[in-house]
């Protein structure tokens, strides 16, 4: 199962608790790799963490600005040497995520650059009431085109998507938020699978947060391996 990758999302400002999870998570079954996001990467002592820290890590800042802002964000990240994946938002259009894409190249040969999609909190309801037209499949659809044509490495979208978009794109990074545990709750989530179901449609990782990071860690984790492994 070590072919299977996990991001556990470190959603705390708590350092001495991001320590933990990140020692608890590890497993000799799975590929576990963190995930930060913008609670930790805000905080005071988040920033400074994050330069020293000596495994791979995943930057989720899901960066959405003009082309030149866009990218000076990324230049400003090329001291963190163990950042391998950064977010961008579909939504900052095409020649964002090319700028993002490139300056990403020109820093870092290793950092892979994701494109999200529709947030795994919203529906097709949620679309409507900001004043989209489309379904969720169909944008979802719309904006893997775009950032597969900008050259990005993948793209971020739920499970319920994920194999549409990878029989279009056969060597397509597709990483799913919204995972949960069978039983847990899906809290503020719409569009929820389990880690199982998730790789069943052809998912290269997933992103679990609560499920892992909530209560006992080591247990926690020892539960994915099993639910995987049947």
């Amino acid at each position: 199962m070590k072919n299977k990758t996990v991001f556990v999302a470190c959603d705390t400002s708590n350092i001495e608790k991001i320590k933990k999870i990140i020692t608890q998570t590890r497993s000799d079954q799975l590929k576990i790799i963190p995930k930060f996001g913008l609670q930790f990467f805000y905080s005071k002592r988040g920033r400074k963490f994050l330069e020293k820290i000596k495994s791979d890590f995943w930057l989720d800042l899901k960066i959405n600005d003009i082309p030149q802002t866009a990218l000076s964000a990324i230049d400003s990240l090329k001291d963190l040497k163990k950042c391998k994946y950064i977010t961008v938002h579909a939504n900052g259009g095409l020649q964002m995520l090319k700028a993002v894409k490139k300056k990403a190249n020109q820093n870092n040969k290793n950092l892979k650059v994701l494109g999200v999609t529709i947030l795994t909190s919203l529906n097709n309801k949620s679309l409507k009431e900001i004043g989209h037209t489309k379904n969720v499949k169909q944008l979802v659809l719309k904006q893997a085109a775009i950032i597969k044509k900008s050259g990005c490495d993948g793209i971020v979208c739920s499970a319920h998507e994920a194999m549409m978009v990878r029989k279009r794109y056969k060597n397509f990074l597709i990483i799913t938020p919204g995972i949960r545990l069978p039983g847990d709750s899906s809290n503020d989530q719409m569009r929820i699978m389990t880690p199982k179901q998730a790789f069943k449609n052809k998912v290269s990782g997933i992103v679990i947060g609560r499920s892992l990071t909530k209560g006992n860690i080591i247990n926690n984790t020892r539960k994915l391996a099993d639910h995987l492994s049947k």
